[in-house]
């Protein structure tokens, strides 16, 4: 643990009084709501998009982040926009793909200490700068008619998570979520399977449906097109 990790946690226990606490949370208040502000100002002129998430430690020459830049490319050509977490990798290709086929590329960046800075590839007028990680997730699953989750880390698990939890419990409506890549998916979900569902009875069977797991870009863009074609939508731009 660094000095700076040991001084946040000396603060967080530090006494304060109630004029401190008072003035402190009262700003952030005010600092959450603009962020809401701007991202649903901006969000809402967009029009129809999917999210595609992942790493941000995936290079160029990873067949993860060629596979991310062929779907976010293959999407805009059905008239889709791609929103990505705007920082390098996966986010990167993503908006690369979407930059490279003439459409909408949405970068929604989180402001770190460390690894993230926005990537180039997205459009100047559609990136979006956050400081709270809550509120660009509500960003991102308000104004996504989809989401590709590719691999990634924590924060891939907690947006797949999030996405997969709202919609098991009606608080969005049921739209397509796709996992690409087998291979890294399956002993997660043999666990999801075998222990949460078998095991310990923790989700119904039904809940395996809420999602799909795929290997390549092609199959990635049908379950998206396919879905929406049920109802005769099509995107708007």
């Amino acid at each position: 643990m660094t000095n700076q990790e040991e001084d946040k946690i000396r603060k967080a226990f530090a006494s304060k009084d109630w004029n401190d606490i008072k003035a402190s949370d009262s700003w952030q208040i005010f600092k959450i709501m603009s962020e809401f502000v701007e991202g649903f100002e901006k969000m809402s002129r967009i029009g129809p998009c999917v999210s595609i998430f992942g790493s941000a430690r995936t290079k160029p020459s990873n067949i993860y982040y060629q596979l991310a830049e062929e779907i976010a490319y293959k999407l805009t050509k059905e008239g889709y926009g791609v929103i990505s977490g705007g920082g390098p990798g996966i986010m990167e290709a993503a908006n690369k793909g979407a930059k490279a086929g003439g459409g909408k590329s949405v970068g929604l960046n989180i402001v770190l200490p460390f690894e993230q800075t926005h990537n180039p590839y997205i459009d100047n007028d559609k990136i979006i700068h956050f400081d709270y990680f809550f509120v660009r997730k509500t960003i991102f699953l308000k104004y996504s008619q989809g989401f590709i989750a590719m691999p990634g880390g924590f924060g891939t698990l907690d947006e797949l998570f999030e996405a997969i939890t709202l919609i098991q419990t009606n608080k969005v409506a049921h739209f397509p979520i796709v996992l690409v890549g087998k291979k890294y998916w399956e002993g997660m979900m043999n666990w999801v399977k075998d222990t949460m569902l078998e095991e310990e009875h923790n989700i119904s069977e039904k809940d395996l449906n809420l999602f799909n797991i795929v290997d390549t870009a092609d199959e990635a863009v049908a379950i998206i097109v396919e879905f929406y074609s049920k109802y005769l939508l099509k995107p708007n731009f």
